[in-house]
């Protein structure tokens, strides 16, 4: 890769960092998520450099695993807002018992907790499921 190629692949790194960050946030606050929540969905990130990140989106440089993680939180928040249009019902959501197989009576939340990005993919996978599509 050349020396200006690299750049703009940093740049854009940063960029979307600092969007994914900003996002994941605003989910989280949304989800009322707590610190260990939200880290545990984030893939374990240092606690310092998640609250750095926190503070400073635009400084910070998540990887592959971290921005596939916060992609899925994204599409799980965009699937729940269109199949519960109500803000809160959508927003709580997460939390509810869920009586669907994949779920055995937990939540969707206790789900995505199990540190596994695999089980954020199947949650999203499941509500892409209930709306109908893939988008």
């Amino acid at each position: 890769m050349s020396h200006a190629a690299q750049q703009t692949h940093v740049s854009i790194q940063a960029t979307l960092s600092a969007a994914a960050i900003r996002a994941f946030k605003n989910i989280a606050d949304l989800w009322q998520l707590n610190p260990d929540e939200q880290l545990i969905l984030l893939g374990q990130p240092g606690r310092s450099t998640y609250f750095r990140w926190k503070k400073d989106p635009e400084a910070a440089h998540l990887s592959h695993d971290t921005l596939e993680r916060i992609s899925y939180i994204l599409g799980i928040y965009k699937a729940l807002a269109i199949l519960l249009p109500e803000p809160q019902a959508a927003d709580g959501w997460i939390r509810k018992p869920n009586s669907a197989s994949l779920f055995r009576g937990q939540s969707a939340l206790e789900r995505m907790l199990s540190g596994n990005v695999g089980d954020l993919y199947v949650v999203r996978q499941y509500l892409d499921a209930m709306r109908g599509g893939w988008g």
